[in-house]
């Protein structure tokens, strides 16, 4: 058996668990819940305990050469710390020494939306582009970017924090605490922000009907009544869309990619949302950058973070960069 490689994705609600050789397939992967109790605190202890036991089970115990991991908030990569993930419960969190102490192995860890860039990059549908932009689209934006071959991560580990670029300073708070960020429209969260406003100019319209029967909305209803033919839900689509292909626009012309590729619960609604998506990044870009880029849907889904993770420690090997 060829050497594997531990593909870790921590999020909120689970953490996604894969071994993974360094052609990039899975021999296993699972997922187990995130323990948010006490700050997290419990979380390593519990992906270890869960990785000693599938290790055992499938009898590779010493076929393991290191260990990545994504994790959603700001990080450093050379550190290992994980300063800040709200939605664990993590600050100043040494994350590389916490896993390397019990794992005995090297552990190599980067933002989630990054590593989702890597593995798009490498086994989904970025083709190994040099120079590529990664646009994830859910609750909120978040993004990673590679260029000249590497994933940029600034001076502090907030390079590709996409969804913050200001689009609309005039309209929506966003959880940062600024006003009007791109995550505050072309997220699923911004769908409904802008349908729930358009309800309360027109109680009596399709959004209205769809939320009164529900109780609730969410980004795919307005998707569903836009493809259904309800006027107020297509503007919105093209609302979202427009601002989104401009924020890539000025992007692009900082970057200059090859690829831009969009992941996310959003990015769901396929090649329609695409067509509109990529019609406003042409609209708004200049056009020696728009020629040579190509807008593309994410193929690797929720098996992105793993891959991406198993990347970096493959790539590291490469480069021997191994800290032991």
């Amino acid at each position: 058996m060829d050497e594997l490689m531990i593909g870790i994705d921590i999020g909120g609600t689970t953490v996604k668990i894969g071994l993974i050789n360094h052609d990039g397939e899975f021999l296993v992967k699972w997922q187990i819940p995130t323990n948010k109790d006490n700050a997290g605190k419990t979380i390593v202890k519990d992906i270890w305990a869960s990785i000693t036991d599938t290790l055992s089970k499938h009898k590779i115990e010493n076929k393991i050469i290191g260990i990545g991991v994504g994790a959603p908030g700001f990080i450093h990569p050379e550190t290992g710390i994980v300063e800040e993930a709200v939605n664990i419960g993590w600050k100043n969190f040494n994350l590389t020494e916490e896993l390397h102490r019990l794992s005995s192995l090297p552990v190599f860890i980067e933002n989630d939306a990054n590593l989702a860039a890597l593995a798009e990059n490498w086994k989904g549908s970025g083709n190994s582009a040099e120079n590529l932009i990664f646009i994830t689209l859910g609750t909120g934006v978040g993004g990673g970017i590679i260029a000249n071959g590497e994933i940029l991560n600034g001076t502090n580990g907030t390079a590709g924090e996409i969804g913050h670029i200001l689009v609309a300073p005039n309209e929506y708070r966003c959880n940062c605490g600024r006003m009007g960020c791109l995550e505050t429209i072309a997220s699923a969260t911004g769908i409904v922000h802008m349908a729930m406003d358009h309800i309360k100019e027109a109680p009596h319209g399709v959004l209205a009907a769809r939320y009164n029967q529900r109780g609730m909305l969410e980004a795919k209803d307005v998707f569903d009544c836009a493809t259904s033919g309800d006027e107020a839900s297509q503007r919105i689509i093209d609302r979202m869309s427009d601002v989104l292909g401009m924020a890539m626009a000025n992007m692009a012309v900082t970057i200059n990619p090859s690829q831009i590729i969009i992941g996310g619960g959003v990015s769901k609604a396929g090649e329609p949302l695409l067509a509109k998506i990529t019609a406003a990044f042409k609209k708004y870009a200049l056009p020696r950058v728009s020629e040579c880029c190509e807008v593309k849907l994410a193929q690797l889904d929720n098996d992105a973070g793993m891959i991406g993770a198993a990347y970096l420690v493959k790539s590291r090997f490469e480069k021997q960069e191994i800290k032991l």
